[in-house]
């Protein structure tokens, strides 16, 4: 019996510990580099990886530079390329973060909440830290989250001819989203 009793408490203390950090390979970062001079550059990822621990306040997200779509192929070219992305040297662009005012989030209890979000960014093979202010909306065990920022290009060593020319934003902004289970 008391056997009985171990194994359900173990189970269940488990099953919570896991049940707070959540995760999903289906996020999406998009950005928006338009111009005056070119309305073209805007692309979106779809695949990444994302995860967020509940009872920690972490946060995370990992995107494949070449799962970036275009609706111009060319453009696409040009964004893996060595002058712009380099996706062959620096595959991949990621977040490494805290929720830092979590006392506010409550992931127990279904709503939206307003989370400052601060961590490392690093694109290009370059970590500069980033600051935003997103959303977290719990709804039963699932969690949604989105925010908006910019960055500077620069600050990350991308600098290609397109951006020299004014056909790409020096600060485009880039939106981050993910549905976690």
């Amino acid at each position: 019996m008391k056997k009985t009793i171990l194994f359900f408490a173990l189970v269940a203390v488990t099953g919570s510990i896991f049940a707070q950090k959540k995760t999903t390979t289906s996020g999406i970062i998009s950005f928006d580099a338009t111009t005056s001079k070119d309305a073209l550059p805007k692309a979106e990822n779809k695949t990444v990886i994302a995860a967020i621990d509940a009872k920690k306040g972490t946060i995370a997200f990992e995107a494949i530079v070449k799962n970036f779509a275009f609706s111009n192929p060319k453009m696409q070219e040009h964004f893996n390329g060595a002058t712009w992305m380099d996706s062959e040297k620096f595959p991949t662009a990621t977040f490494k973060g805290n929720i830092t005012n979590l006392a506010s989030v409550d992931f127990q209890k279904d709503g939206t909440y307003n989370a400052e979000v601060a961590g490392d960014l690093t694109i290009h093979g370059v970590t500069k830290p980033v600051k935003t202010t997103g959303k977290i909306i719990v709804a039963g065990k699932s969690i949604s989250t989105n925010a908006d920022f910019s960055i500077k290009l620069e600050d990350y060593g991308v600098n290609g001819p397109a951006i020299g020319a004014g056909k790409v934003a020096t600060e485009p902004k880039i939106s981050v989203s993910a549905d976690l289970q």
